[in-house]
């Protein structure tokens, strides 16, 4: 049997005894006390034990890969697509914001009047 599981053991046994004894005589303080203690180290090694358990699952994932979601798959690499300062990054600044500016002649006759309709 291995330290976690005797610890756990030993502490639920004392703990039951001694929510037994203060059950019996709730006025009793030092039943309190003593039921209050086996708690309290009840606690401790199921602290010990979700640690265990939280490490067992990381070592677990780390063997594992983890897949890249589709979203992220379709996007390019650095190093993937298009030469810095190319089409691919005109607009964008250091923050990787648009700046305003005045549409690219491209669009510039796709702009809507200002009357919210589109002129057919």
């Amino acid at each position: 049997m291995d330290d976690i599981q005797q610890r756990l053991k030993d502490s639920s046994e004392a703990c039951i005894k001694s929510y037994e004894k203060w059950a019996a005589n709730k006025k009793d303080g030092d039943a309190r006390a003593s039921l209050q203690e086996a708690i309290h180290e009840l606690r401790k090694v199921a602290s010990r034990l979700e640690i265990e358990l939280a490490v067992s699952e990381r070592d677990e994932l780390a063997l594992k890969k983890i897949p890249i979601p589709p979203h992220r798959a379709s996007q390019k690499r650095p190093g993937q697509g298009p030469e810095e300062g190319d089409e691919d990054s005109r607009g964008n600044t250091v923050q990787g914001h648009s700046q305003h500016h005045a549409p690219s002649p491209e669009h510039r006759g796709h702009q809507r009047p200002r009357g919210g309709r589109m002129n057919k």
